[in-house]
């Protein structure tokens, strides 16, 4: 019988196509979270050591530039990821993020994941090709953000 959260993961979309087996040595690298509307997730230069699997909630992603106040840059909702840079060293947060609702997710350990895709290349591939694509869009969306908060310069 599959564990719980092997079940949770097969109904997120960036999991779909993923193989049991695969799943399973993702969700032994996961649990379960809660966060308080207004509580802070983690903050720009803070550790990176986790990303999360947005269940429930709204997750607002940003920085606090001077002396704009707090930018907002993505929300993320149910079925999105929080978190690349446990990637990628040195394993530093580049960003805030803050729960704008009562937010329940799914932790995963990025040295957990990082050793399981040590040991399997191919299994590594597979969920960094993934974890490129959510990087492509972001990208893609904060430059269009970009533009919509500073314009052409016109």
């Amino acid at each position: 019988m599959p564990h719980q959260l092997d079940e949770i993961l097969a109904q997120v979309p960036f999991f779909g196509g993923m193989g049991q087996e695969e799943i399973t040595l993702i969700a032994g690298c996961g649990r379960n979270v809660h966060f308080d509307a207004g509580e802070t997730i983690f903050r720009q230069g803070d550790a990176a050591d986790n990303f999360f699997v947005v269940r429930h909630g709204t997750v607002a992603i940003g920085n606090f530039v001077p002396p704009r106040g707090e930018l907002v840059i993505e929300t993320l909702e149910a079925g999105d990821l929080l978190g690349w840079s446990w990637l990628f060293p040195p394993y530093r947060s580049h960003f805030d993020a803050r729960a704008l609702t009562s937010v329940r997710a799914t932790q995963f350990d990025g040295a957990c994941l990082r050793d399981k895709c040590a040991a399997d290349p191919a299994f590594g591939y597979e969920l960094m090709s993934r974890f490129a694509q959510i990087l492509i869009e972001r990208l893609q969306w904060t430059r269009l953000r970009l533009l919509d908060i500073y314009g052409d310069g016109r």
